[in-house]
């Protein structure tokens, strides 16, 4: 059987560490093609690729993916046959589009979202991606949504909680802390458009058997977690809450993420001046801006930062239940390194968390692990072969359950 060939969208930090990625496990696959509206950004991966000495065949594009035309142009061109979307989250339904026509299976790590609507009505796959869901059966092609680390890899534990520890889950609470320091003033550690957009809106959790609605930062607590310590995370409106609510109806499901007092300082007072809006304003010389794109582009570049970064992330699922009537708990977790991930592709521990697991799971579809032909979340498919590749890939998995602290 031919080797698919694999088509990444994007050229950011997560692109950058994706395609390492590919390009490691060139085996799987045929020929490695990057795609992006900025051909430059794109070119540069592909010579960071050959400045690693990778000899597999990787060819840049220019793309304007928000025209499904184009997209299902190249993907015949190059004939793809898997597309992982790395892109900005605005493209996710043209790139989906262009996919179901040109048959070629497709990963995304995050919800869409439309540029001019922030936290809509819950669940958020429901208002886009779902519904394409008997176009993606039709065509015959498999549609892996949500498959970075969180959304993604925090899925899999969820699942991996429930295939082998419980029968019944009361509650899955996901924790993620980054613990490291850029030596920046002020930065986010992915697109800030989309960083601070997941904070502007409501904050939903999946509670009682219905959606709860809470402030950002109205809810905090403190974490005490493997390596990285004590750490304060806030409930936070976030994908994967969406999807899990939906297999898990009977369990809480809440999504904390650790904030410094200086993050949120910053974040108030831009959101307090309108400087967060995504609707259009207009100078005193008559021009139109948006406020958020202003500050996005005053802000470091997030892949600019990787070269500084030090220090760890923590990111895993608290899962209790019961099995046999029995209650229990455990915590599924990852620990990464900044500079570690710097070494090995160029980007930051953030970029490398969300960038390798699209690449498992496009290996798991090569392989027919994952092939399923429809539209899936990630917590939907056997999440052991998952995690097992992903720790061959550099993201290893640890439990701790009533053993102790262990691989899994």
């Amino acid at each position: 059987m031919a080797k698919k060939n694999i088509l990444i969208i994007g050229a950011g930090g997560v692109a950058q560490v994706t395609a390492h990625k590919v390009a490691q496990w060139a085996g799987e696959f045929g020929e490695l093609h990057i795609a992006n509206r900025t051909k430059a950004k794109a070119d540069k991966i592909v010579e960071s690729l050959r400045e690693k000495g990778h000899e597999m065949a990787f060819t840049s594009h220019e793309l304007d993916a928000l025209n499904p035309d184009n997209v299902e142009a190249l993907l015949k061109k190059i004939d793809a046959g898997v597309v992982i979307n790395v892109g900005t989250a605005f493209i996710n339904m043209t790139v989906l589009e262009g996919c179901i026509r040109a048959g070629a299976a497709y990963i995304d790590t995050a919800i869409h979202e439309d540029p001019g609507k922030v936290c809509e009505a819950p669940p958020w796959y429901a208002n886009y991606e779902w519904k394409r869901r008997e176009d993606v059966a039709k065509a015959g092609i498999t549609a892996i949504l949500g498959a970075g680390f969180d959304p993604g890899v925090v899925n899999a534990y969820a699942r991996f909680a429930e295939d082998e520890y419980f029968d019944k889950i009361e509650s899955i609470d996901i924790v993620d802390i980054n613990a490291g320091s850029h030596g920046k003033w002020f930065a986010t550690n992915f697109d800030p458009e989309i960083n601070f957009r997941e904070f502007t809106g409501t904050v939903y959790s999946w509670q009682g058997g219905e959606w709860q609605e809470n402030k950002m930062f109205e809810i905090g607590r403190e974490w005490d977690l493997p390596v990285v310590g004590k750490r304060t995370a806030y409930l936070s409106g976030h994908d994967e809450v969406h999807s899990l609510s939906a297999r898990y109806k009977d369990a809480d499901v809440r999504f904390w993420m650790g904030f410094g007092d200086h993050y949120i300082n910053v974040f108030t007072v831009l959101q307090n001046l309108g400087l967060l809006s995504e609707h259009p304003v207009t100078t005193a010389e008559g021009q139109e801006v948006v406020p958020l794109k202003l500050v996005k582009a005053v802000l470091p570049d997030p892949a600019s930062l990787a070269p500084e970064y030090e220090g760890k992330t923590c990111i895993g699922d608290l899962v209790k239940g019961s099995l046999n009537g029995k209650a229990g708990e455990v915590f599924v977790y990852n620990v990464a390194d900044h500079k570690d991930a710097f070494n090995e592709v160029g980007s930051q521990g953030i970029s490398y968390t969300a960038g390798v697991p699209p690449v498992a799971a496009a290996i798991l579809i090569a392989r027919g692990v994952w092939d399923v032909k429809k539209m899936v979340n990630v917590e939907e498919l056997p999440a052991r072969p998952f995690l097992e590749l992903l720790g061959e890939m550099g993201l290893p998995t640890r439990v701790i359950d009533s053993k102790g602290d262990h691989p899994i």
